[in-house]
């Protein structure tokens, strides 16, 4: 039995460490690259910085980085104000018709966002938002929001029903109950929910190209989409551009990584 134990525990260390060099791969391959010119990257070894410079010559770096802050954060503190008062509502509130309400919005997961972009624009069009951060970030908030709702719905479930009736009976009102009692309770799912949908809305192409078209307010993956189809760039001042762009999200998940696997498996396994 010992041994059988050893043997499994030497089988999973190989395939996790196969597992991570895969997925590590292309972010070395990537950074690697990126420090090499042209010339260098074609004889396969070297270091430059003059990929990174022909990048922040080709399109304006900085400026597409705080259009993807702004358009990422509003979107992600709009779905979180939104998930989080309809869980707690689907969880500590029902009503008559609430689990219909509730498989509506499950439903609105399950369809393809292609399907529906077409109307979203016209729908944005009328509304003059068409190149401006609003429309971006409404949309983004509209297609994230069923998913954290449906989270935070089974979080709140797992949390007894006997707090709320507690502070109810200690003169409390729902607003109250949410504020002080359910979300400090529900960090973890806060938490989780804001991670997927900031790395969600951050690499996200489709959207950001239709919505935001104009330079001023294009986000970073939509400028490097640009720039690859504009004119013949390097291949290592794409890959530098496309570190740039997936640095963000990486980074917020290694921060918030404790607390995202708090959320998947405290709070949603309840």
């Amino acid at each position: 039995m010992s041994l059988w134990r050893r043997l499994s525990r030497v089988a999973t260390f190989v395939t996790l460490s196969v597992v991570a060099v895969v997925m590590l791969y292309p972010f070395y391959f990537m950074a690697a690259t990126s420090f090499r010119s042209y010339d260098q990257w074609l004889a396969g070894s070297g270091f430059s910085l003059d990929s990174w410079l022909a990048l922040f010559q080709a399109i304006p770096v900085v400026q597409q980085l705080v259009n993807s802050t702004i358009v990422t954060g509003a979107a992600v503190l709009i779905i979180l104000f939104v998930s989080t008062t309809a869980g707690f509502a689907f969880a500590k509130l029902p009503y008559p018709g609430s689990p219909g309400v509730f498989l509506a919005i499950i439903a609105g997961m399950m369809i393809p966002i292609q399907s529906i972009i077409i109307p979203e624009y016209v729908n944005v069009s009328h509304a003059g938002l068409i190149n401006q951060y609003p429309g971006a970030i409404l949309v983004y908030a509209a297609l994230g929001a069923p998913l954290g709702t449906y989270l935070m719905t089974t979080y709140f479930r797992g949390v007894p029903s006997e707090l709320v009736e507690a502070s109810l009976m200690d003169g409390a009102s729902y607003w109250q109950i949410f504020l002080r009692v359910m979300l400090p309770l529900a960090i973890p799912a806060i938490v989780t929910v804001a991670v997927l949908q900031f790395i969600a809305v951050w690499d996200d192409l489709l959207i950001g190209l239709l919505f935001l078209q104009t330079p001023d307010v294009r986000t970073i993956t939509v400028g490097l989409a640009t720039l690859q189809s504009a004119r013949i760039i390097p291949v290592p001042v794409l890959m530098a551009g496309s570190l740039v762009s997936a640095l963000p999200a990486v980074i917020v998940y290694l921060l918030f990584q404790r607390q995202l696997i708090a959320g998947l498996t405290m709070g949603m396994g309840k």
